[in-house]
């Protein structure tokens, strides 16, 4: 690449310093910006090591993003963007680079081998670069949507940001292969709700639940789990609000936390702090499932709305609450101590309303199944009308949030609702969801009775050789979505899955038409059973269409885990004759003022 003229040098300068007088104006005017102290609400660590923190603000009028990123230890360049699943491969980039001669930045996209190169379309904007004693400071906007097919189009949901660094000045942004570069990734959801914040109760009290000085493992993944238990005699309260508490220092590996409270049935849950699969965790732990709060890395504090409120503590709630904090740790940092977790906010003014949380999408059974090497297969679970109709009040329910759940090889999932037959409004939907990535999303819909709420999961299973069952098991795959709303009802789990009847009619026509004996023996388990089927291509699609047309057995469950009072086995399918169509991305009215190329930087003090 030719080094830009001296009329581009001093255009991109102009550019650069009439974007300047106005960045505070524009910011400012950001829609859904944080208060005046903050242009730039939202913040996290890009690497462990903390050379690199990107925070960032929403402009939803301008469907744009503003971003700004520290290089804290600047050496040659550094990559940042955005990818399907993490990979620097097929990547949406902007990056800072130098020769010889100078500093540049552009917008440019890596091919499949890793290769970056210059996107013609410059939709990365550089408004400001500075040098400060922290380190260099990148301003820089991009609008969710391109139309470029080289860029990401951001939406609701994960986003999987990538960087690099570059330790070497180059003769061109073309010689830059990602593969030998030092590289990262991180996971956030980038847009957030404008939802006003509600006022909190002026009795309003707060509780840490932090586990207490753990050695951070040596290891990538930790899921740690710290039991505590509420003071004795403790009376019902409402949680109003929450929001994280994380040891300095430490903010890029606590990745996400979550506060369970433990089954009301069990008098005392066994103490414990240590790894979540460690085999000295008593197994009353697996019985700590009812969410209380959930924070993921991005994420501000959570406000439940002013006429609700969770309730724990008092008769007839368990005493015991059990934290679950996973580190992230690429870099296997050792002798790292933490005291991370949760702060809950809760008033002894109980609300109008009890916020509930309702169990949506598959039943843990292994009779839903994906067969290997899938790169995208669907399985779909189902709350019927029937069900809705029987256990929500009159004036439905008002969902306010909604916390996605798969293991390992989930890939997206939707919750959509649908009335009378047709799909109205997305509960939620993430089309790059991450099973390292659950956090509790602000979300706005009524369900009323007779709706029908739909909840699909797509898996890849392409590094795996044996179906991959339903179940419990981290092995095994759960499609749930777990929706928080009020008015709190009996309903605590809507969710479906396959007639086994049904299901064994296919492990027959299996055994008929392939030459391979299918285990389909009264003793033989469903796991068993799917184990033994040689997975060619009609086992596949006859097991796809199963799932498709096949009648089901609802889960219409109370919080006893009792099922209302109905006939739910060998239930049709909920008959949708109107779907809703995906969203077709809104590009840039102009690109007038994008620059051609690259825009020439001067980094070595004040402002580019």
């Amino acid at each position: 690449m030719q080094v830009p003229s001296p009329s581009v040098r001093e255009a991109a300068s102009m550019y650069g310093t009439a974007v300047a007088v106005f960045l505070v104006i524009l910011v400012a005017a950001l829609q859904g910006s944080a208060p005046a102290e903050s242009p730039f609400p939202f913040h996290i660590p890009l690497d462990p090591e903390g050379t690199l923190e990107l925070s960032w603000n929403i402009s939803y009028a301008q469907e744009t993003i503003y971003f700004q990123l520290l290089v804290r230890e600047l050496k040659a360049g550094v990559l940042f963007g955005m990818s399907d699943r993490g990979e620097l491969e097929n990547a949406d980039l902007v990056v800072l680079w130098t020769d010889r001669d100078g500093a540049y930045f552009g917008d440019a996209w890596s091919d499949q081998k890793g290769q970056v190169h210059l996107d013609s379309q410059q939709d990365y904007q550089l408004l400001r670069a500075q040098r400060t004693p922290e380190g260099l400071y990148l301003l820089f906007k991009r609008p969710f949507g391109t139309c470029d097919p080289n860029d990401y189009l951001i939406e609701d949901g994960t986003v999987h940001l990538v960087y690099g660094f570059l330790e070497e000045p180059l003769r061109s942004l073309e010689s830059i292969n990602t593969s030998g570069l030092h590289t990262g990734l991180q996971r956030v959801q980038l847009l957030k709700p404008s939802i006003p914040k509600p006022a909190l109760p002026a009795d309003t009290r707060t509780m840490e639940i932090r586990a207490p000085d753990v050695l951070i493992p040596g290891q990538q993944t930790t899921y740690w789990c710290y039991v505590t238990e509420l003071p004795d005699g403790f009376p019902r309260h409402h949680i109003v609000m929450y929001e994280p508490i994380v040891t300095e220092g430490n903010e890029a590996l606590v990745h996400h936390m979550e506060v369970f409270q433990c089954a009301a049935e069990f008098e005392t849950i066994p103490h414990f702090s240590g790894p979540c699969d460690s085999k000295m965790k008593p197994q009353r732990l697996n019985f700590c499932r009812h969410v209380l709060a959930a924070w993921a890395l991005g994420a501000k504090a959570f406000y439940y709305p002013e006429e609700a409120g969770l309730a724990f503590g008092g008769p007839g709630s368990s005493r015991f609450l059990r934290l679950e904090v996973h580190y992230h740790n690429p870099l296997v940092i050792t002798g790292r101590r933490d005291s991370s977790g949760i702060r809950l906010y809760y008033t002894a003014a109980l609300r109008r309303f009890d916020a509930g949380i309702m169990e949506l999408g598959l039943a843990y059974t292994p009779v839903m199944a994906i067969p290997p090497q899938e790169t995208a297969f669907v399985l779909t679970g189902y709350c019927t009308d029937k069900c809705t109709q029987l256990a929500l009040p009159a004036s439905g329910i008002h969902i306010f949030a909604s916390q996605l759940h798969t293991h390992l090889t989930g890939r997206k999932v939707v919750t959509v609702l649908a009335r009378d037959g047709r799909e109205t409004e997305i509960v939620n939907r993430d089309n790059h969801y991450s099973p390292h990535f659950q956090v509790l999303r602000a979300s706005v819909a009524s369900a009323l009775q007779g709706d029908v709420l739909i909840t699909s999961c797509t898996y890849n299973t392409e590094d795996r050789r044996l179906a991959t069952v339903g179940g419990f098991g981290i092995l095994e795959e759960m499609c749930v979505n777990y929706v928080h709303y009020y008015p709190q009802t009996q309903l605590e789990l809507c969710k479906s899955a396959v007639d086994p009847g049904f299901l064994h009619k296919y492990f027959r026509l299996v055994n008929r038409f392939n030459s391979e004996e299918v285990c389909t023996c009264p003793q033989a388990s469903v796991p068993e059973q799917f184990a033994s089927v040689p997975w060619n291509s009609f086992n596949r699609e006859v097991l796809k269409a199963l799932y498709g047309f096949a009648p089901i057995s609802m889960h219409c469950n109370r919080s006893s885990a009792v099922r209302f009072q109905g006939e739910w086995n060998r239930q049709p399918l909920p008959e949708i004759v109107s779907r809703l169509e995906e969203p077709t991305p809104h590009c840039p009215a102009s690109q007038a003022q994008s620059p051609a190329g690259p825009t020439v930087l001067n980094i070595s003090g004040g402002k580019g």
